[in-house]
C-alpha cells in the first residue's frame, strides 16, 4: 500500500536527548520521514527567549527556539505529551503542558502539530499505547504500528546500551574524572552544556555522565539518596551518581535556571555526598563561555590539589 508522503519534524532540545532514536526508528519503520532542527546558536536561543515568559527555564526557551526553526518546513512537528510512567515516576510538568504551550504560542501559524500522551498513573495510557495510536492517526495499519514500536524500542535500548558500555571503558582509563549530573537535554546541548564537557576534555579530564548508566539499576540506586524523590529523570541521576560517586574524583550539578527540580535534586545531591569535590553549576541566557571556564578551572585545581597533584 502506497501512503501520502509525510515529513516530520523532531525539535532538537528537550526529550529528543533521550528518544531520538525511539522517534525516528518507529517513523523510519513506518516509511515516515523526519526532519531535526540544527543546533542550537545564538539565533534559535534568542528566537526561544522571545517567546517564552520570563520566567520559563532555559531549556523550554531554547526549546521554543527550535519549535520555530522546524515552522513550515514539514507537515507536523512532533511535541509529544508525558505525564508520568506510574506511580511516583512523574515528569516534570513542562513536559505535560508542552503541546498545549505549543500550540498556543504558534497559534498564529499554519503549522500542524503531533503529539501523543503518557500517562499511566491517572490515564493508564503507557508508551506503547500512546504510540500505537500515534501510528494510526498517521493511517498507518495496527498491526505495522505495533512492529515499528518493538523495532524502536529494540534500536533504542541497543544505543543506550552501547553509550553505557563506552563509558565504562572510560571509568578503566587512568586519570582525573569528573561526573556530571545533569539531564541530558542540558548537557548535549551546544549552548548549555557542551562548552563544560568541552573544556573538561580539553584540560584532560575524563567526563562521565550520570545518566549514561542502565536505567532500571539507576532507578533502584537512587533511593540510597533519596526514597521519596518521585521525577523519573532525577531519579535516574541520582542512581547514576549513587552508582559512580566512588569511581569520580569530582562532580558537576550542572542545570538550566530556573529548573525546579534540579535546585532541589541538587540540592539534596550536595547534602547527602560528602566524600567528593562537588560543583554546583547553574546556566542561563546570560551566561558567558569565559565564567564557565573560570569556575570549571578553579574546580579542576581543587580537586588537583586534594590529590596533591598540585
Amino acid at each position: 500500500m502506497e501512503y501520502v508522503p509525510l515529513k516530520i519534524g523532531l525539535p532538537r532540545a528537550l526529550l529528543y536527548a533521550r528518544c531520538r532514536v525511539l522517534w525516528r526508528a518507529f517513523f523510519q519503520e513506518l516509511g515516515i520521514e523526519t526532519v531535526t532542527s540544527p543546533a542550537t546558536d545564538r539565533a534559535i536561543q534568542e528566537r526561544g527567549t522571545a517567546l517564552a515568559i520570563d520566567e520559563a527555564c532555559l531549556s523550554l526557551k531554547i526549546y521554543l527556539g527550535h519549535v520555530a526553526a522546524l515552522v513550515g518546513k514539514c507537515d507536523f512537528i512532533l511535541v509529544p505529551r508525558v505525564s508520568n510512567y506510574g506511580r511516583h515516576r512523574s515528569m516534570c510538568t513542562r513536559f505535560e503542558s508542552t503541546p498545549d504551550l505549543v500550540r498556543n504560542v504558534f497559534r498564529g501559524s499554519d503549522q500542524r502539530f503531533l503529539s501523543y500522551e503518557i500517562d499511566e498513573e491517572m490515564g493508564g495510557r503507557s508508551e506503547e499505547d500512546a504510540f500505537l495510536e500515534l501510528g494510526q492517526s498517521l493511517g498507518r495499519p495496527p498491526k505495522a504500528v505495533k512492529r515499528a514500536y518493538r523495532l524502536a524500542k529494540k534500536a533504542e535500548a541497543g544505543h543506550h546500551r552501547e553509550r553505557a558500555q563506552k563509558q565504562e571503558q572510560l571509568l578503566k582509563q587512568e586519570g582525573l574524572k569528573v561526573l556530571l549530573a545533569a539531564h541530558s537535554y542540558v548537557v548535549e546541548d551546544a549552548a548549555m552544556g557542551r562548552a563544560v564537557t568541552d573544556y573538561l576534555k580539553g584540560a584532560g579530564v575524563i567526563p562521565l555522565r550520570a545518566d549514561l548508566v542502565d536505567r532500571d539499576a539507576a532507578l533502584k540506586h537512587s533511593r540510597e539518596l533519596s526514597p521519596t524523590c518521585k521525577w523519573e529523570i532525577s531519579r535516574e541521576i541520582l542512581g547514576g551518581v549513587s552508582m559512580l560517586r566512588e569511581q569520580a574524583d569530582g562532580i558537576i550539578l550542572l542545570s538550566a535556571f530556573p529548573c525546579g527540580p534540579d535546585a532541589m535534586v541538587n540540592e539534596l545531591i550536595a547534602r547527602r555526598v560528602k566524600d567528593v569535590p562537588i560543583l554546583n553549576l547553574v546556566v542561563d541566557s546570560q551566561t558567558g563561555t569565559a565564567g564557565v571556564e573560570t569556575r570549571l578551572e578553579s574546580f579542576i585545581d581543587i580537586i588537583r590539589f586534594q590529590r596533591g597533584e598540585l
